[in-house]
């Protein structure tokens, strides 16, 4: 069986790294990372962490969203002297909402080696333990910040059918809810998921009216994985936010 590839030039790892239990990480992934020249990563000191919980000392250097594109040019300028470099993020796979894809598209543009070393995901570890079937799904990773840009987004998602799964800050996830209840209906069945694989890994099933009202005033800790059912085929007017809720949601909205 061929385990890894022979490389005898530059080379990129893109590594997916654990979303919160550092044991789940892939033995392919630990051999990478002790034997590439240099890691780009998100936070240089959350991966010393999880590199030091694995015996392993590699060069580090900072790969975020505000010196992406003056980094990956330096970082193209390694690969091809010959460099062979892990690209990994503060959790989870790169390119899925964190940094990666300037990276990937100029290294094989440069017709250099990209591999993929596979592994966590808190996409599709949200979509396994939600109780909410998605034999499809649509992925809308953070919705925008500002209340007026994310109504108009959870707008355009009114007819999907698809499962939907977003990302969201905590300091933003009871207004989101509160959006999604008002937009995409009350009723509408959907999940909230947080700390997965931590000690405080917590999931919540119930409809959008029933986890915005739990989450209301909240003060949580952690990015949120939210799963929204899509539209059914029925075509039936979906349930609003009754007054009590919507005054909530207005003084949710006014506390942040």
């Amino acid at each position: 069986m061929k385990e890894k590839p022979s490389i005898d030039r530059g080379a990129l790892f893109v590594v997916a790294t654990p979303i919160g239990n550092l044991k789940d990480i892939t033995l392919r992934a630990l051999e990478v990372l002790a034997q590439v020249d240099l890691i780009a990563c998100e936070d240089t000191r959350r991966t010393a962490r999880l590199l030091a919980a694995h015996g392993i000392k590699k060069p580090l250097v900072s790969y975020f969203e505000h010196n992406e594109a003056e980094r990956a040019r330096e970082l193209l300028a390694r690969l091809g002297e010959g460099a062979k470099i892990a690209l990994v993020t503060d959790a989870g796979t790169p390119g899925i909402s964190d940094p990666g894809y300037r990276l990937v598209r100029g290294a094989r543009e440069a017709g250099l080696s990209v591999f993929v070393v596979p592994g966590a995901s808190a996409l599709t570890a949200a979509l396994s333990v939600a109780g909410i079937s998605a034999p499809t799904f649509c992925f809308e990773g953070f919705l925008p910040p500002k209340a007026g840009q994310r109504q108009r987004a959870l707008q355009k998602l009114v007819n999907e059918t698809r499962t939907m799964v977003f990302f969201e800050a905590p300091h933003r996830l009871a207004q989101a809810l509160f959006d999604m209840a008002t937009i995409l209906g009350a009723d509408r069945e959907a999940a909230v998921l947080r700390e997965l694989t931590k000690i405080f890994e917590e999931a919540h099933l119930g409809s959008l009216g029933e986890l915005a009202r739990k989450y209301a005033g909240k003060r949580v800790r952690g990015e949120a994985t939210i799963i929204v059912a899509g539209k059914k085929a029925s075509g039936a007017p979906e349930a609003r936010l009754s007054d009590a809720d919507e005054r909530l949601m207005q003084d949710v909205r006014s506390n942040d």
